[in-house]
């Protein structure tokens, strides 16, 4: 495979399925909740991943007020937070991390969790959370709208051009293209959605500071 490689100078990086493998968790909580509206698992699976929890019961439940979504989102939340069995590191993500914190990468963690959850994943996986962080709390709408990752090329004083986005979502790889940045698909949930490079792992990218941000080679 040939490598590619892009330059940027902040890197934005999502949680769930690109730095912390919590789909062992995912699966257990939206099963659950599956069951309980007598929807088919499988599908509902097809759907959860990269959005807020109010935003896919919007889709799997299009008929219902939101205000039931938020409601029940706010119980799931909580839930997931409880529940850290299984939770694991992504393959390469704490060498990712040390190597953006020791060469003073700009980056900053841009996930569809809370604040809470986000915290008690990133410590179950043994990985430092990053300084800048934009969570659930901090947006008005979940991805695939690009607000998230415009707030956080806005944290960083970066321009959303010279970002790159990494992300293993259909929903997550959607709001990155919005946003006007590149995009990074880590593992085979991201591969079919054609993101402008595509890694199995995080072990397959090498990072360098460069003169004003960074150079990845990625596959």
């Amino acid at each position: 495979m040939t490598a590619t490689v892009l330059t940027a100078r902040a890197l934005l990086l999502d949680m769930d399925g690109t730095l912390v493998n919590s789909d062992a968790v995912v699966e257990r909580v939206w099963r659950r909740w599956a069951e309980r509206h007598g929807l088919d698992g499988d599908e509902v699976l097809k759907v959860v991943h990269g959005r807020q929890g109010y935003a896919s019961m919007a889709v799997l439940l299009p008929h219902r007020p939101m205000e039931q979504n938020h409601a029940e989102n706010a119980r799931l939340l909580a839930e997931e937070t409880a529940d850290t069995d299984g939770i694991v590191p992504v393959p390469g993500a704490p060498e990712l991390l040390a190597a953006l914190r020791t060469g003073g990468v700009p980056h900053a963690l841009v996930t569809s969790a809370d604040v809470a959850l986000s915290t008690a994943r990133m410590t179950a996986a043994g990985l430092p959370l990053p300084e800048i962080r934009v969570t659930a709390e901090f947006v008005g709408a979940s991805k695939p709208d690009p607000e998230g990752f415009l707030k956080g090329a806005a944290e960083l004083g970066v321009a959303p051009a010279d970002c790159v986005v990494f992300e293993d979502s259909g929903a997550g790889i959607a709001a990155g293209r919005s946003a006007g940045m590149r995009v990074v698909g880590v593992g085979d949930r991201a591969r079919p959605y054609e993101p402008d490079a595509w890694v199995r792992d995080l072990t397959e990218l090498r990072v360098e500071a460069a003169d004003g941000g960074v150079r990845l080679r990625v596959g």
